[in-house]
């Protein structure tokens, strides 16, 4: 996997917000493809563990770790009003996920499954 810093940093109103968003990406044993699906749509990705990846956009910073059971685990912040637009590039790149938001107090707001 490439590793880009092509994309923005998070805009700062986002530091402070506690994680927000978890999901996880269907079929998928490797979290490099899927941090690739990102940089392909312009984030920045960078390598956080020996396998995973954290990639951003100044709407967003997602932690992408593989899971044993052929599943990425995604998880971090993003800014609310734009879940759908996180959903509209996993569908664009052929993705089969399920992606989960919650407000300040840890209540599931939406959820989004393909």
């Amino acid at each position: 996997m490439d590793i880009s810093d092509d994309g923005q940093r998070l805009d700062t109103q986002w530091d402070d917000v506690n994680n927000n968003v978890c999901g996880v990406v269907q079929d998928c044993r490797d979290a490099a493809p899927v941090a690739a699906t990102f940089v392909r749509a312009g984030w920045s990705s960078r390598s956080s563990s020996w396998y995973g990846y954290e990639v951003e956009a100044s709407w967003g910073q997602i932690e992408l770790d593989p899971m044993e059971t052929r599943e990425v685990l995604l998880n971090g912040v993003i800014d609310p009003e734009r879940l759908d637009d996180l959903a509209g590039l996993l569908s664009r790149f052929g993705l089969r996920f399920t992606l989960e938001l919650y407000d300040d107090s840890g209540d599931l707001v939406r959820e989004i499954q393909t």
